[in-house]
């Protein structure tokens, strides 16, 4: 059976990987036609655009072994080369795509009105195409500008109040901050974090809840990046759930270094917050890709919440949102996730709504308030755009009267 698992995951990273270079071959194939044959600049201009092209492509699957399996400042400035590249790519795409819809517009009025008529002349078409190629770069070279700036702001603290019905009187005005999706790397690192951790504890919170994907790498190549977690201070604890990131780099190893930073990891389980007496509960889920990575991994809600009392409130830590209808079934009254990054980039945002109920921010689902975190950090192009980077400060007030 376990050789089984291991050849069905094989086959499932295959798959994926495939995917993945396929879907980033079309998009380079597609610029080339927008950038490189539209455009027909005389050799050796056309040479040199399609070369770069090549080389920016081959850089992306490069990019990644190379920082995995050669982690150094030369590797980490080539992919944040990269990455930055795949955020132009990105915009350029949607450039692309929008002028092609409006010539398809353009193209289906022509043939539904005689009158009218589109541009004949070689030449002239040749003219729009490079001054429509030059102004799409130039838009997403600003766009790529901006996103960047945006990306390395300040981070910025969300601020909730949430009633919770079951939350003891004595508790009410208990705090907690969220952090999530920090993927420290190579455009992330310990002084950005150590910043983070700072802001963390001038909040003064009681609990902290880190709810996955800390780091993009091996722990040997990022132990000490991550190492300002140490010093997040919170008297009721500081708990951290799996998120996907977690299963790509050695999970086994990962777990091992947060416990020995000081965090407690909630894999499945719940833990009563405070240890003793009237409180709520806190639970924690593994993220729903480990079954597919990691053999036994599963993210079980109704397991992790064997044997606590049903009357006390239950507060949950999940890195997906998609988990909402199951919390909400199984009387959750707080979940806490991230994993989207609200999008990270605008209009990526729209394709999130593919896989997740919710992208971002505050939302009732049945009796359960479930709050979606754009993150504090950000995955691959080191760039927002239409999103802010956040801590999250949650103060949770008792609808009991206190006696």
């Amino acid at each position: 059976m376990a050789n089984g698992d291991s050849m069905s995951r094989t086959v499932q990273f295959s798959i994926f990987i495939a995917l993945m270079l396929g879907f980033t071959l079309a998009i380079h194939w597609y610029l080339w036609l927008r950038l490189v044959r539209d455009t027909a600049l005389p050799p050796p201009w056309s040479t040199v655009q399609t070369v770069l092209l090549v080389a920016l492509l081959v850089g992306i699957p490069t990019a990644f072994f190379l920082w995995h399996l050669w982690p150094s400042a030369l590797s980490r400035w080539i992919v944040v080369l990269i990455y930055c590249w795949m955020g132009l790519a990105f915009f350029l795409l949607f450039l692309f795509l929008a002028v092609d819809l409006f010539k398809l517009g353009g193209w289906i009025i022509q043939k539904v009105a005689p009158f009218s008529s589109g541009i004949s002349d070689a030449g002239r078409r040749l003219l729009v195409a490079r001054i429509t190629a030059l102004s799409v770069l130039a838009v997403g070279l600003l766009l790529a500008t901006v996103g960047v700036v945006n990306a390395r702001r300040e981070v910025t603290v969300r601020r909730l109040e949430l009633t919770l019905p079951r939350l003891p009187a004595a508790l009410d005005g208990f705090t907690l901050v969220q952090l999530t999706d920090l993927h420290l790397g190579p455009t992330l690192g310990r002084s950005w974090l150590a910043e983070i951790v700072e802001q963390v504890n001038a909040l003064s919170p009681d609990l902290v809840a880190i709810t996955g994907d800390l780091a993009d790498g091996m722990v040997d190549h990022l132990r000490e990046e991550v190492a300002p977690l140490q010093h997040l201070e919170a008297p009721y604890g500081i708990y951290f759930v799996t998120g996907n990131h977690e299963y790509y780099a050695g999970f086994d190893q990962w777990m091992g270094e947060i416990e020995q930073l000081g965090l407690e990891v909630l894999r499945n389980r719940w833990v009563s917050i405070p240890p003793e007496g009237d409180g709520f509960d806190l639970v924690g889920i593994d993220d729903p890709e480990g079954a597919r990575m990691v053999p036994g991994h599963t993210s079980d809600l109704e397991t992790a919440l064997a044997g606590r009392d049903p009357s006390r409130e239950l507060v949950l830590l999940a890195h997906q949102p998609r988990v909402i209808d199951q919390a909400s079934h199984l009387g959750v009254g707080l979940q806490l996730s991230g994993h989207t990054h609200a999008g990270q980039i605008w209009p990526w945002s729209y394709l999130v709504y593919l896989q997740q109920p919710y992208v971002y921010g505050l939302h009732r689902h049945g009796d359960t308030w479930l709050y979606v975190s754009s993150g504090a950090g950000y995955w691959g192009p080191p760039m927002r755009l239409g999103t802010r980077s956040e801590i999250v400060h949650v103060t949770l007030r008792s609808a009991q009267q206190a006696p």
